[in-house]
């Protein structure tokens, strides 16, 4: 449970469904108050008001498009006015696409990076700060194996995991001697929508077993808790990008096209 006397804020993006709300209800357990954000108003509702009744804390609703530009700034200017102070930000927002890249539609390849790269950057810039500040809280961003190696078949999406869990690392180091902590969560396959919007529910990648977003959830949490700057939640996973790591990056590259099952 919280126990300092500022009430520990922690707003979660893409809090709608998957790893994101399971973020929510594990922050929440804790006895984080909560802002949540998505774009689907009623899920969020439906969400905030079983958390209220199982935790009994403060939960917020604040429904937007993280995919437009000026959305970032939104949500500040939303949590300043309800007077918030943000203690965790957990940047969660994303999605990706199955296909090939050159066939795929230009605008929805453009709003993977949005989503996945512009938010999520503009977010931490404006929160980052304060918590420094204050020299509390830090920032948990939800990256993916996929950032360790390239991705054929679903190239702009693993690009902009590559990047945030690059960003992680560089602000982890910049923002721990402030007290501050920036975890990168590098989850593998795991239960959620995320598989059907990208079209991978008949990939090799999914059939060779998925893990639970709870799951998911609870490790990443306590690895943002424990000031780990990457994350990596279970075994098999955690094997992978090792090998990848070690692999030349031209195997890894096929393994992870092999994986991604397009023929």
């Amino acid at each position: 449970m919280a126990t300092t006397e500022e009430p520990r804020w922690t707003v979660v993006t893409g809090a709608s469904s998957g790893i994101g709300a399971e973020l929510a209800r594990a922050f929440a357990a804790r006895g984080y108050p909560l802002v949540l954000t998505a774009r689907r108003h009623e899920r969020l509702e439906a969400l905030a008001d079983e958390i209220r009744q199982a935790h009994g804390v403060p939960v917020e609703v604040m429904a937007l498009d993280l995919g437009d530009r000026e959305a970032p700034q939104d949500l500040q200017d939303m949590l300043r006015e309800r007077g918030i102070v943000v203690h965790t930000l957990v940047n969660n927002a994303g999605f990706g696409l199955r296909g090939y890249f050159a066939s795929l539609p230009h605008e929805q390849q453009l709003a993977i990076i949005d989503l996945n790269v512009t938010a999520l950057t503009s977010l931490s810039r404006l929160m980052l700060p304060g918590m420094i500040e204050r020299r509390r809280g830090g920032i948990l961003n939800v990256a993916s194996i996929a950032a360790f190696q390239a991705g054929p078949y679903m190239a702009v999406y693993y690009a902009t995991k590559a990047f945030v869990l690059s960003l992680s690392e560089a602000l982890h180091d910049e923002a721990k001697p402030h007290g501050v902590t920036v975890t990168a969560l590098c989850p593998g396959p795991t239960e959620s929508e995320f598989s059907a919007t990208a079209g991978l529910k008949d990939s090799r990648l999914f059939n060779a077993g998925v893990m639970p977003s709870e799951e998911v959830a609870r490790v990443g949490l306590e690895g943002y808790e424990a000031g780990q700057a990457i994350v990596i939640p279970g075994a098999k996973n955690r094997a992978g990008a090792i090998g990848a790591k070690f692999m030349p990056r031209f195997v890894s590259r096929r393994v992870a096209g092999l994986l991604q099952g397009m023929k």
